[in-house]
């Protein structure tokens, strides 16, 4: 339904037509770190990410509000990146879970000129960054941060592992990967 000015005047779909289309749009797999005043870690899993200039180097991430690291991130004025390699499913599943001393499960570092600690042997690459804006968008908050440092792991090319169509996948040639729940769509279907 189109109405003044050719603007529709449609409702918006439900949140379950909704997520079956982001299912559709396979994204990477990323977890989100900073630390508190007193220097303890704070991190989630993110898979709304995405590059916005690269003069200067900007990416974005989006975070529910009620996130509590979220409110670490804005305290910190930085965050660091942490793209998963595709051995890093468990990694990806511990943060996106609620539960206190998550980085007791997982190796990491921190040093005083990142912006958050770095999860060594998950990631494939870290991005820290400085938080130059932020926009809040219904029940999320939209992050900007600058990239003042880049890191890749030296084992080579990296394996990212992504999240699409309800299972984490590799982009390494493994395809999906193992303990994948069925994808709702193809049983559907049968």
């Amino acid at each position: 339904m189109t109405g003044a000015g050719g603007r529709t005047t449609a409702g918006p779909v439900s949140a379950t037509a909704f997520r079956t289309l982001m299912a559709g749009f396979p994204a990477g797999v990323a977890v989100i770190t900073a630390a508190d005043e007193a220097g303890r870690p704070y991190g989630t899993t993110c898979t709304a990410i995405s590059s916005v200039s690269a003069d200067p180097p900007t990416l974005l991430v989006c975070m529910q509000r009620s996130s509590r690291t979220l409110a670490v991130l804005e305290r910190s004025g930085g965050f660091a990146v942490n793209l998963l390699d595709d051995r890093a499913r468990a990694v990806a599943e511990l943060f996106a879970a609620r539960g206190p001393d998550r980085f007791e499960h997982v190796g990491w570092t921190a040093r005083p000129d990142w912006a958050g600690p770095h999860l060594d042997r998950a990631a494939h690459s870290v991005a820290d960054c400085r938080i130059t804006g932020s926009v809040t968008v219904a029940d999320h908050v939209v992050l900007f941060g600058e990239v003042y440092r880049a890191a890749a792991a030296d084992d080579g090319r990296p394996r990212p592992l992504v999240h699409g169509l309800r299972a984490y996948w590799s982009l390494g040639g493994r395809g999906a990967l193992p303990d994948a729940p069925p994808d709702p769509t193809t049983e559907a279907q049968r």
